[in-house]
């Protein structure tokens, strides 16, 4: 399957996502290319929508290849790809300064597209994180354990595609996973879509700030 854009691939998630609309949802995304995908599912749901701020801790001398993930909080998440991890030996103290690293920028964003609102509440809630796609699953299951922690009543994952193995591997993470598309292998994420180009910080504040108010009409509807 392959999407046009994030937009129209949210609004094929959403289809999927309905059952949802009842059960007291919030929805979460990754930011930044899962917030477009997001946007239009918790318009469809009549959601709260809010971001989760995930930075990969990319390899040493090979930045692209994550070595793992982390993620922000009172008790910031930090999950480690052990393929990666044991294969390049990696040691703490790469991770350790890797990941302060990345705290920092994790909070240079947070008051860019925040300023000083408080994150959505999910405790006793059903939360539904949004990626635009899964491919190595580190920054999924770094969003997940870091979004369990605030004690959601159901924890549900969704992306229009993703691969099969990543996919099962997330289902120990999260109560549920939803994807588009499942394909028994795949490479990067911006092959499912024709248009993939970078999210931008203001498009981020733009979707944000739009959202404030269309759930209040996603419930009225």
């Amino acid at each position: 399957m392959i999407f046009s854009n994030r937009s129209e691939a949210g609004r094929l998630l959403a289809e999927r996502l309905l059952p949802f609309k009842d059960r007291d949802p919030v929805v979460l995304a990754l930011v930044r290319g899962g917030l477009p995908v997001a946007y239009e599912v918790a318009h469809a749901l009549g959601a709260p929508l809010d971001i989760v701020l995930v930075r990969k801790i990319g390899a040493p001398g090979s930045p692209e290849l994550a070595a793992g993930a982390v993620v922000d909080g009172a008790n910031p998440e930090i999950v480690r790809n052990p393929e990666v991890v044991e294969a390049l030996a990696i040691g703490d103290a790469y991770f350790e300064r890797e990941a302060k690293r990345e705290l920092a920028e994790i909070e240079r964003r947070r008051k860019l597209y925040l300023g000083d609102r408080s994150p959505a509440s999910v405790e006793g809630k059903t939360a539904i994180v949004i990626d635009d796609g899964i491919a190595t699953g580190t920054s999924a299951r770094a969003a997940l354990r870091a979004i369990r922690r605030r004690k959601p009543r159901r924890l549900v994952f969704a992306a229009p595609v993703g691969s099969r193995d990543m996919i099962e591997a997330l289902g120990a993470e999260a109560d549920e996973v939803i994807c588009l598309d499942a394909p028994d292998w795949m490479g990067a994420v911006g092959m499912f879509y024709r248009d993939f180009r970078q999210v931008e910080d203001d498009e981020v504040i733009a979707l944000l700030d739009a959202a404030r108010t269309a759930p209040a009409k996603g419930r009225q509807a």
